[in-house]
């Protein structure tokens, strides 16, 4: 059997907020193994001094460059140095898991999850926009094929200048946690009434708090959900910029007391949530796929989240959809969501069965294929 070596990055697991492209390479690193065992990925990194944090660990033995973070990103961006053969030696593909391309001899293929940068500028630091977009400008230069989270963000990707004839479609996927964190395989074996009306009475949002999250109109549809209405909880590690911009302070004290700030919290604990939550609210302005959405379903929890963009495509019919402009719109969706337990509950597991990391590293190790012959 021929193997193909596959310089991968892995310098996001040691970002402050590593995130949902950390949580992506490292669920398709660990799923590779047996979707395709011909294919040995060596992963990469800077060379730092500590590992991750445990949730961020790579699956992977990670080669060293001499250089990590920012300072690791500007050399590459400016000088195309350091090369991952340095740290990898020589390597068939490689594949940058994030936007910044690693230089390297061999074919690129870089992950795209959103370019939500462009439409929205003022979501990000300045220092954010200017290296997301000079890496951009490497990536339409010198990337063989670029793998798109989402048919969304391919479009976004097309509409940037990158031909449709570089890029592929390679959705993410989930697993389900047990209370342990273990992951469980099997999604569509589990019983329907692990969900639904045996559900707990809050509702739950999961992501970075940031500002294209949405939170500011998501806690201002609670406020108009009105006394009596659930209690929100918020899982997610702080981000950066204003995370509930547009909330009135008026708003933001009435229901103060009816939200828990829970911070970043482990994959047990997010397990339970999502099997105690009575919804999950995923309101985003912009997202490259939702990961939040798919894990929801795959613990049978209701999603109520955006029509439009990725997240109407992740929900495929399985969520409800909302404007997520309008808070009375999102209000609108958490009541229906909340008298549609039981049906969100079998339609969103029998989604997120379709929605595999294994099937995910399939698709990733057939666009090495393509570039490595």
């Amino acid at each position: 059997m021929d193997v193909v070596r596959v310089a991968y990055s892995l310098e996001q697991c040691w970002h402050d907020v590593p995130g949902g492209t950390a949580v992506a390479a490292i669920e398709v690193a660990r799923a590779m193994r047996d979707a395709r065992p011909d294919v040995q990925l060596c992963a990469v990194a800077g060379r730092h001094d500590m590992p991750p944090g445990s949730r961020w660990a790579p699956p992977l033995e990670v080669h060293g460059l001499p250089l990590a973070g920012g300072l690791l990103y500007e050399a590459m961006l400016r000088t195309g140095r350091p090369r991952v053969e340095r740290a990898t030696g020589a390597v068939e593909v490689a594949h940058s898991t994030t936007i910044i391309p690693f230089p390297s001899h061999a074919p690129l293929v870089v992950t795209v999850h959103d370019l939500a940068f462009l439409r929205h500028p003022e979501f990000f630091t300045a220092r954010g926009n200017d290296v997301f977009r000079r890496a951009l400008a490497v990536v339409r230069r010198r990337a063989a094929l670029v793998v798109c989270s989402s048919a969304a963000t391919m479009r976004d990707c097309v509409e940037a200048g990158i031909p449709p004839s570089r890029c592929r479609v390679v959705h993410l996927g989930t697993r389900r946690l047990d209370a342990r964190g273990t992951h469980v395989r099997g999604l569509g074996a589990v019983p329907p009434s692990a969900g639904g009306a045996s559900r707990g009475e809050d509702l739950l949002f999961v992501g970075t708090l940031e500002p294209r999250k949405n939170l500011g109109r998501l806690l201002t549809a609670l406020d108009r959900l009105g006394a009596d209405a659930p209690r929100l909880r918020v899982a997610g590690a702080p981000g950066w910029g204003r995370a509930l911009e547009g909330l009135d302070e008026t708003v933001r004290g009435r229901v103060a007391h009816r939200v828990e700030w829970l911070g970043e919290v482990s994959e047990a604990r997010l397990a339970e949530l999502y099997d105690a939550a009575a919804a999950v609210c995923v309101p985003s302005v912009r997202e490259g796929f939702g990961l939040p959405i798919l894990e929801a379903m795959a613990h049978g929890a209701p999603v109520v989240t955006s029509r439009g963009s990725s997240t109407e495509e992740v929900a495929a019919g399985a969520a409800v959809l909302v404007d997520p402009l309008d808070p009375d719109a999102i209000a609108a969706g958490i009541r229906e969501a909340l008298t549609r337990r039981d049906e969100l509950s079998r339609a969103g597991r029998a989604r997120a069965a379709e929605m595999t990391w294994e099937r995910a590293a399939t698709r990733t190790a057939a666009v090495y294929d393509e570039v490595a012959t």
